[in-house]
Formats: C-alpha cells, sequence, structure tokens
C-alpha cells in the first residue's frame, strides 16, 4: 500500500508523476539529492571566470575575496530562482518539467576572455542582452521548431552525455588538484560509487530513488576521514559576507559592447541547443513520452530571461543542468512539488552564506562517483532517442557525421587554429555545439527521400 496523509492526495508514490504532492518529510531528501549533485558544478564556472576577469576601476587583476564571494551567492540564489520558474512557469517563461538550473559552463571561454580583454561590467552587459535574445526565441520556438528535428535533439542528448563523462571522470581522480589520480581520491570515488549501487539493489520502495543522496553521504563520510574536506571556503565565507545577505541588484554597471554581445549571443545559440536536448532528455528519459512544443518554448524562454535576470544580479548565465536530467533519468523522480524543495535550499543557500558554504565543501571524488553512472545514463537516453527515430541511411549519416566530427574536433589540440578566433572559441572547447550546427546542416542537406531512391534503385 502507498504511504498516504490524512486521507488527501499526499502519497509518496507522486514522486513518479509530475504533478501531485509528496510528505514534506519525504519530499526535502529527494530535493536536496538534486542540489548536492550540482552544487559544486553551480560555482565551478564562477570561480574559472571571476580568476581570469577584471573589474572596471579596479587595480585586481582577478575579481577575488568579498566580491567572489558574493557573486557565488548571487550564484545560489539565482539557481533556485530559475529552477521554481522552470517548475511553476511565470506566464509563458518556464517548462512545468523537472528541469533544475544552473550556472552553465558553455559560457566559460566566452566569458573569460571578455573579462580578460575587457572587463567584467562588458561580460554582464553581453549576458543581460544575449539573455533577452535566447527569451525571446524560445517564445516564438513554433515558428522556426522544425529546425530541430528529433534526429537533431536525439544528436545533442547523445553528445551531452558524452562531453560529461570526462568532468564525471575528473572529479572521481579529485579534481584540479596537484595530485590528481591519488589512490586517496580513486577510493573515496568507489566507495562512493558502490555505496549508490548497494544501497540501489538492497533499499525497498521509494528509498531506491535516494542511492545518490547515500552515497554522498557515506562519500562525505569517508572524506573526512582521509582528510581531503576543504573547510577553508566555509570559515572564509561567514568572515567575509556574514550570516545573512541578500543577493545585490545592479552591483555592477552593465556596459554593452557590440563585438562582446554577438560573440555571447552565438554561445546563447549553443546553449539553447543544450537546453533543447537536456529538456528533451528529461521527457523521453523521466516521462517516457516525447516533449511538446510548449514545454520547449518554455524551457527556452526561462534559460534566456533567468540568465537575463542573472546579469541584473552581477552574475554569469544559467542554464538547463545535465547532472540533474542524468540523475532524473536514472531515478524516474520527476515530482515537481519534490525537486521544488531543491530549488527552494538553492534560494536559501543565497540569502544564509553558511548552507551554500557547507555544500561547496563537497570533495569531488564523492561526486565523481555518484555522476559517473548518472553521466552514463544520459548517453544510454539519447542513443534510445536516436533508435525511436529509425536506423534509417539518413539517420545514421546525420547521426554518425556529426557526432564523429562534433567531438572527436574537440579532442583534437590545434584543429581550429587557422579558423577565425570566434569560431574557435566557440567550437574548440564544446563538443555540443560542433553537434548541434552538423546535425542541423545534414538535415537541411541531405534529401528527405534519400532512402527511398535507394530502395528504388535496388528493385
Amino acid at each position: 500500500m502507498s504511504e498516504k496523509t490524512s486521507g488527501s492526495n499526499v502519497s509518496i508514490d507522486n514522486i513518479y508523476k509530475l504533478d501531485g504532492r509528496v510528505p514534506v518529510a519525504k519530499a526535502i531528501p529527494f530535493g536536496l539529492q538534486h542540489v548536492m549533485a550540482m552544487f559544486v558544478a553551480n560555482l565551478a564556472p564562477i570561480l574559472l571566470v571571476c580568476g581570469a576577469s577584471k573589474l572596471l576601476g579596479s587595480d585586481a587583476g582577478k575579481i577575488g575575496g568579498v566580491e567572489l564571494a558574493r557573486i557565488m551567492q548571487s550564484a545560489m540564489f539565482i539557481a533556485g530562482l530559475g529552477t521554481l520558474v522552470q517548475l511553476y512557469p511565470v506566464w509563458k517563461i518556464g517548462s512545468r518539467l523537472p528541469v533544475v538550473m544552473g550556472v552553465s559552463f558553455t559560457f566559460v571561454q566566452a566569458l573569460g576572455y571578455i573579462g580578460t580583454n575587457f572587463n567584467y561590467q562588458t561580460a554582464i552587459g553581453a549576458i543581460i542582452v544575449g539573455g533577452c535574445v535566447e527569451g525571446c526565441l524560445g517564445l516564438t520556438y513554433k515558428y522556426w521548431k522544425k529546425i530541430v528535428s528529433p534526429i537533431v535533439s536525439a544528436c545533442v542528448v547523445t553528445t551531452i552525455g558524452f562531453s560529461l563523462l570526462a568532468v564525471g571522470a575528473k572529479s572521481f581522480g579529485g579534481g584540479y588538484v596537484d595530485d590528481f589520480g591519488a589512490p586517496k581520491y580513486m577510493l573515496v570515488g568507489l566507495i562512493t560509487l558502490v555505496s549508490c549501487i548497494a544501497f540501489s539493489s538492497l533499499a525497498k520502495g521509494f528509498w531506491k530513488q535516494l542511492n545518490v543522496m547515500f552515497g554522498l553521504i557515506v562519500g562525505y563520510i569517508i572524506s573526512l576521514i582521509f582528510g581531503i574536506v576543504d573547510f577553508s571556503h566555509f570559515t572564509g565565507t561567514i568572515n567575509t559576507v556574514g550570516f545573512i545577505a541578500l543577493p545585490r541588484v545592479l552591483p555592477y554597471k552593465p556596459i554593452f559592447n557590440p563585438g562582446a554581445i554577438l560573440s555571447v549571443v552565438l554561445i546563447f545559440l549553443v546553449s539553447a541547443a543544450e537546453t533543447i536536448g537536456d529538456t528533451t532528455a528529461v521527457v523521453a528519459g523521466g516521462l517516457d513520452r516525447d516533449i511538446t512544443e510548449k514545454e520547449v518554448s518554455g524551457s527556452l524562454a526561462c534559460d534566456g530571461f533567468l540568465s537575463a535576470v542573472s546579469g541584473v544580479f552581477g552574475c554569469m548565465p544559467i542554464t538547463s543542468f545535465s547532472q540533474n536530467v542524468g540523475l532524473i533519468a536514472m531515478t524516474k523522480v520527476v515530482n515537481r512539488f519534490t525537486i521544488m524543495f531543491g530549488a527552494l535550499i538553492l534560494i536559501l543557500a543565497g540569502i544564509f552564506p553558511p548552507v551554500g558554504a557547507f555544500f561547496s565543501t563537497l570533495p569531488e571524488p564523492v561526486l565523481g562517483g555518484c555522476t559517473i553512472v548518472m553521466f552514463g545514463t544520459i548517453v544510454v537516453s539519447g542513443m534510445d532517442m536516436i533508435g525511436k527515430c529509425g536506423f534509417t541511411q539518413r539517420n545514421t549519416i546525420i547521426a554518425a557525421l556529426s557526432i564523429s566530427i562534433g567531438i572527436g574536433f574537440t579532442q583534437t589540440p590545434g584543429i581550429f587554429d587557422y579558423f577565425p578566433k570566434v569560431i574557435g572559441d566557440i567550437f574548440a572547447g564544446n563538443s555540443v555545439a560542433g553537434v548541434f550546427v552538423l546535425s542541423m546542416l545534414l538535415n537541411f542537406v541531405l534529401p528527405k527521400n534519400m532512402d527511398v531512391k535507394k530502395l528504388v534503385g535496388m528493385q
């Protein structure tokens, strides 16, 4: 029998349904699981861009100290706000799907370049304009939706999974540390991974779906024993920002540079492709159905307009998080009410810095042990989508050529050296961008009836 409260429609069984209420005590762990899966990755792009950016009027070569802490605080707040809008749309903005938002890695290279050669205020101006452009594209999706056919979306989802495998492996080995791959990191990652699998195998009922949470807890305890939990950021954040701090509105006066805006708008188009792929994967992997036009439109609109709002808060663009797409595909927990608690935890982390500071102590090997299976799940979901499109000659060429070139070129240093710099900035480090563009071009160029012609020729 399902667990219910006071004869109402509140039931733990609802975790597998998009709508419906779940007992709060049961919902919080599932929401927390989503936050822990993406928390460090949500802050990492901020560290990379701020480490390469300068503020106008500052002599420092990078953004650090109080300014960095406040930008990271805004990142947590805006990630929670964006997730909340995706779950419970405002007007046409939001997909009404369990899409978790976070600061995007896609923009790191472009914004780092702008922040270094111009300043962070110029990057903020480009983010605000670029976000509005993507938001408008989302609202007008029905007019250009045929450009992104099912086979294109399938290729993008598959590539997102492949591109994240290296991220999971990097975390498994310790992340960005001098002794990367040391036995202590590998052991922590292995114990975390085994804990997730064991809990999923041995637990009963809905508890099985908390296997990632269990793995994170076990991995954290083992990390404490091994002495690889770093509490310096915890005390530093509290000393710098305090126990309560509201995110600042327009902390930096945006500068609107046409060249910077153009380059960032191009990256927003790539981010839009990733969002379409992520949202499609959530629906296919979690709800086992095709995505609707309204859901894609709302998801893109949220991705864009909330990124513009993020710029207003002095932060980088946000986008759908593939880590959490993998978590949904693996656990099948799609309930909006449940994942809302993850969004609220992120918002609280943005208002109460100690909350965010605690989550930031989660060691990389623990994340690697939990996420490496999740990322593989995204690959499998993408392959399943390709299979549903059908292995016709046309679809096979589109998938094989776009994925092999899109991924292969990003693994070959120097291959874009003789191209214009903007081409290298977009495609050299982003396999999803290459696969998206190539699959769309092939979808336009290849004749729709090429398989029919082949059959006619054989008769």
